[in-house]
C-alpha cells in the first residue's frame, strides 16, 4: 500500500473538484540554488492559483508520497542534501526504502496518474541524446508518455538533445505532439525550431477536449502539448546553436557521458551565456503552469458542463 499524503490545499481541491495541476520537484533539488530554487517553485504554484487551478507539487519525502508540499516541506526540500533524482526505474523502490526523492517528468506523470491529476505543467521533457545510435541514451519520459494518461505541458523537448529523433520516437510510440498556437515544434529556450509539429491547437478547451477523447477510445497514455517559451524572454536559435555544440564537443572531450552529460552541458550554456538561459527557463516554465491551469481547467468544465 502506497503511503500518499496531499496537502491541505490540495486536499481541499480534491473534494470540492477543483482543477489541479502537477508539479516536478526536481526543480527545487537539482535545478537551481537556494534560496531561488524555493523562491522560483513558490512563484510557479503561485502562477497556477492567479490562473484559477491548484498547484500539486509532487516528492517523495522518508517513503511518502506527497502531493502537494505544505510550505515547510518546500524550505525543507530546497535545502536537503543527498536527495535521489526519481523516474520511472527507482521511484518504487525510493519508496520502499523510506528514502527522499525529487520527481522528474516520468516520475510526476505516475504519481499525478496515481493522485488522479490529469495536467502536469515541467519545463522540457527529455528525449533522445545527441549520439543515441551508439550510446543508446533515450529518456524514460517518452515511454512514460506514451503508457500514462497525463497531459504534460513543457517548452517542447530540450534543446540539448536530438530533436528531430525525439519526434521520431514520439510518433512511433503513438504520443500526440501538440503545438500550441504555432506550426513549429518549440525548442526550449528558444519558440521555434525547424522542425514542424504533428498537430496544432490555439485554445486550451481543444487540448482539454483531445486529452478526454483518448480517455473514451480507450487509448494508452497522455500527450504533449509544446508551449514555446514568449518571444520577450527567449533566447533565440541562431545564437544558441554554436552554443550549444562548443558544450557538446567539451563534454566528448572530456568523456562526460550518461546521467551527467545533461547537467553538465546544462551548466556549460549557462555560463556561455552569461545565466540568460536560467532567466529563459523560469520564464518558461511560467509560462507552461499558467497553460495548465486553462487546461485543468477546462478538464473540470468538460465533466461539469
Amino acid at each position: 500500500m502506497i503511503d500518499i499524503r496531499y496537502s491541505a490545499e490540495v486536499a481541499k481541491a480534491r473534494e470540492s473538484g477543483r482543477p489541479l495541476v502537477a508539479l516536478e520537484s526536481t526543480i527545487i533539488t537539482h535545478g537551481m540554488p537556494h534560496p531561488q530554487n524555493v523562491e522560483v517553485a513558490a512563484q510557479v504554484e503561485q502562477d497556477i492559483r492567479d490562473a484559477g487551478a491548484v498547484p500539486a507539487t509532487i516528492a517523495v519525502i522518508e517513503g511518502r508520497l506527497h502531493v502537494g508540499l505544505e510550505p515547510r516541506e518546500l524550505q525543507a526540500l530546497g535545502t536537503a542534501q543527498h536527495v535521489a533524482k526519481l523516474s520511472r526505474a527507482d521511484m518504487a523502490a525510493c519508496l520502499a526504502t523510506g528514502g527522499t526523492g525529487a520527481t522528474t517528468v516520468a516520475a510526476t506523470m505516475i504519481a499525478a496518474r496515481y493522485a488522479g491529476i490529469e495536467v502536469f505543467a515541467t519545463g522540457g521533457i527529455g528525449g533522445v541524446h545527441k549520439g543515441a545510435e551508439t550510446s543508446f541514451d533515450i529518456s524514460a519520459d517518452l515511454h512514460e508518455l506514451a503508457q500514462t494518461p497525463v497531459t504534460v505541458v513543457a517548452a517542447g523537448a530540450k534543446a540539448i538533445l536530438d530533436l528531430a529523433k525525439t519526434l521520431e520516437v514520439l510518433e512511433t510510440l503513438g504520443v500526440p505532439v501538440i503545438a500550441y498556437g504555432q506550426d513549429a515544434f518549440p525548442a526550449f529556450w528558444s519558440a521555434r525550431s525547424s522542425h514542424r509539429a504533428p498537430l496544432r491547437m490555439n485554445d486550451a478547451v481543444s487540448i482539454a477536449r483531445a486529452h478526454a477523447m483518448r480517455g473514451a477510445l480507450g487509448l494508452p497514455g497522455g500527450q504533449l502539448v509544446a508551449n514555446p517559451i514568449p518571444l520577450a524572454d527567449e533566447i533565440a536559435a541562431a545564437e544558441l546553436g554554436p552554443i550549444i555544440a562548443e558544450a557538446q564537443a567539451d563534454a566528448d572531450t572530456h568523456r562526460i557521458a550518461g546521467k551527467a552529460v545533461t547537467p553538465y552541458l546544462l551548466q556549460r550554456i549557462f555560463e556561455r551565456t552569461e545565466g540568460r538561459s536560467l532567466t529563459a527557463n523560469i520564464a518558461l516554465v511560467r509560462n507552461n503552469a499558467r497553460l495548465g491551469a486553462g487546461i485543468a481547467q477546462e478538464l473540470v468544465n468538460l465533466k461539469t458542463g
